[in-house]
């Protein structure tokens, strides 16, 4: 074995450790991750660390969705929040024309009103 594939496996091992603890630690019930396969069954060491790698890959590609799908979210709610505001100026230039007319009234109503 390679030492790159030590070290593949090695970071592979953390990351399932982490997931597992993770598992360990939350309040809920244990649920099985669809798509992860129980490695523990297997005896022999190339199975076991096959079975280990298919599951690191399959978190990664999970992760990599949710990165996408919350990157999605984030630009989604960047639009709105950019046409928002938009809206906003315009309910303000609005705002400060009628406030203009309004003083404009009031300035002729003024003279009409002192005779």
């Amino acid at each position: 074995m390679t030492f790159e594939h030590q070290r593949f496996l090695r970071a592979a091992l953390a990351g399932l450790g982490g997931v597992l603890l993770l598992a360990l630690l939350s309040r809920a019930d244990a649920q099985d991750i669809r798509g992860l396969e129980v490695c523990t069954a297997e005896k022999q060491m190339e199975r076991r660390t096959g079975c280990l790698q298919a599951n690191v890959e399959f978190l990664q590609q999970a992760l990599a969705k949710l990165a996408r799908e919350t990157q999605e979210k984030i630009a989604s709610a960047g639009r709105d929040l950019a046409a928002a505001r938009a809206e906003i100026a315009a309910l303000k230039a609005t705002v400060a024309k009628l406030d203009s007319e309004l003083a404009q009234l009031k300035a002729k109503a003024e003279p009409a009103n002192k005779k």
